[in-house]
């Protein structure tokens, strides 16, 4: 997982600035913002029918991403230190940061919301069941998959049993570029 602080140093943007992990808005971008924001009424108003039909099963969702988010962080909290693995930092997959911005109406920001957790979440899954997948079965697969997690690259080749045998225990425990929680 790349160093946040220095991702956050080499970003430059025209419309904001990050000070000391905060965003900050110019009086001029903040103006420019709340002009172009669309009022909730005009913006529900102009919505498309399948949008609004639809939304109701996108937002049941957040029952079963929240179970997930409870349980998958305890399973990490219980398991992880009773095998040596280092644990994942819920809070450098989450980021919760579209509020602020004065473009957006209350309901494009609870959509914001949303996806920004729901995305967060999903990467901070990826990131815990690679780690347990290293530590338990680190073994690349035969056929190529898409978007492998980071964590695969530490993987033993498929079929090559010796490397398995010589190499499992290295393998995992192989967690020298994530830093202990």
């Amino acid at each position: 997982m790349p160093n946040l602080e220095k991702i956050e140093e080499g970003i430059k943007s025209e419309f904001y600035e990050l000070r000391k992990g905060k965003v900050w808005f110019s009086k001029e971008v903040q103006r420019e913002q709340k002009r172009l924001k669309t009022s909730l009424g005009r913006y529900v108003l102009g919505s498309r029918f399948f949008a609004v039909v639809t939304a109701p099963f996108i937002y049941a969702c957040i029952v079963p991403f929240a179970l997930l988010d409870f349980f998958v962080s305890m399973y990490q909290a219980v398991c992880f230190p009773v095998y040596g693995i280092p644990k994942a930092r819920r809070r450098d997959y989450m980021a919760i940061d579209r509020g602020k911005l004065k473009y957006l109406n209350s309901l494009e920001k609870l959509n914001c919301l949303y996806c920004s957790y729901a995305n967060g979440l999903l990467a901070y899954v990826v990131e815990i069941a690679g780690r347990t997948e290293q530590h338990w079965c680190p073994i690349r697969h035969a056929r190529r998959i898409q978007h492998a997690h980071d964590r695969y690259s530490h993987f033993l080749p498929y079929g090559d049993a010796k490397a398995y045998r010589n190499k499992i225990e290295e393998v995992r425990c192989d967690f020298g570029d994530v830093k202990k929680k």
